[in-house]
Order: C-alpha cells, then sequence, then structure tokens
C-alpha cells in the first residue's frame, strides 16, 4: 500500500476498496480488473483510491491478504483453546465455507490469473508457515506420529480440505448440505483415526 490508514474513516474507505476491488476481481478476472470500476463500486474517486494503492496490483495484494487473514483466522478459532473435536470440525468447515463462499470465483482468479507483486512471496510464506502449524497442531491434538508423521498428515488433511473447498466453489456447491456433511465426514474419520492411533 502507498500509505496505511490510521484513522477510523480512512480504514472504512480502504476496506470498501478492497471490497469492491474483491467483487470485480471475481467478476471481470484478471484481464477486465481495473482500478476505475473499483473506485465506482467502492463509491470513491479514482484519487482516494491511489491514494492508498499505486496500481491494480497492489490493490489485488491486498485483496489476496485479506483472503490469508480470513483463513487464518479460522484455523485460530479451530485450533485454540478446549474444545470437542466435533465442534473444532465444525467451526472449520462451516469457517473455511463461509470465507470461499463470499466471492466463490474470485479465488480461482487469485490462484489462476493474477500475478503476484513484488511483496507477494513474503506475505504467501508467511500465510503457508502459520496455515501449515495451525493444521498441524489439529492433527496433533488427535494422534501421536512424532513431528515428521504430524507434518505429512496435516499436509494431507489440508490438501484434502482445500481441493473439496475450491472445486465446490467453482462448481457452486458450497453451500450444499450434502457437501457440507460430507466434508465433515471426512475430516473426521480422518482424525478419528489418528485418535485411535495414539490410544491403541
Amino acid at each position: 500500500m502507498r500509505k496505511e490508514p490510521r484513522q477510523a474513516r480512512s480504514r472504512a474507505t480502504v476496506e470498501a476498496i478492497v471490497e469492491a476491488g474483491a467483487r470485480v476481481l471475481a467478476r471481470q478476472g484478471w484481464n477486465g480488473f481495473t482500478t476505475n470500476e473499483t473506485a465506482r463500486i467502492a463509491g470513491v474517486s479514482i484519487g482516494s483510491l491511489y491514494q492508498y494503492f499505486p496500481n491494480k496490483l497492489a490493490l489485488v495484494e491486498a485483496i489476496r491478504r485479506r483472503h490469508f487473514d480470513d483463513v487464518l483466522t479460522v484455523m485460530r478459532a479451530a485450533t485454540d483453546g478446549k474444545m470437542t473435536l466435533a465442534r473444532r470440525i465444525e467451526i472449520l468447515v462451516r469457517g473455511m465455507i463461509d470465507v470461499h463462499a463470499t466471492h466463490p470465483a474470485l479465488h480461482r482468479v487469485l490462484l489462476e490469473e493474477a500475478p503476484r507483486g513484488g511483496g507477494s512471496n513474503a506475505a504467501h510464506l508467511q500465510f503457508e508457515a502459520e496455515y501449515r502449524r495451525r493444521y498441524e497442531s489439529l492433527v496433533g491434538l488427535c494422534g501421536a506420529r512424532g513431528t515428521s508423521g504430524i507434518r505429512e498428515a496435516a499436509r494431507v488433511l489440508s490438501a484434502a480440505i482445500e481441493g473439496v473447498v475450491h472445486d465446490a466453489a467453482r462448481t457452486g456447491t458450497l453451500r450444499s448440505p450434502a457437501l457440507i456433511e460430507e466434508l465433515t465426514v471426512l475430516i473426521r474419520a480422518f482424525l478419528r483415526a489418528s485418535l485411535r492411533e495414539r490410544q491403541a
């Protein structure tokens, strides 16, 4: 960003721009994405947008980082504090679906079309590090595989959930009760197998 918003009004303006940018990017794709259309949807002048974002790539980076933050918020809620395994799974499934259901097409654009800016690699690495730690924590609550076993199990579980959620976003089935139930069954079976292994 060109400058950080300090006042509540400035933060609200930036949030409106990022939200509008997400809507336009999801609808138009990278090639049709423009700062002019984003400013119009956000209800701000193009000059106000450029106060914070020097170009559309910087705006995409803000959209990508917001998505990272939303995903990590779900992971923190599912792994922090004391709760039953069933509750952790419910938070994880509902949270991931909610994050991806707001602008379902956006995530495909971010993954497949939009280029990454200069600071993107560092942000992505930081996200990945906590993302993996949170999945390892979730698996570690249920299994005694040792560090390398927990790491691999977490990789498999996260890839399975990502695959189901991203496919559902592409096909418009994120809110399907059957999908939610099957994803819950998948995670529960995986983690309970880990729990049985620990108890054996």
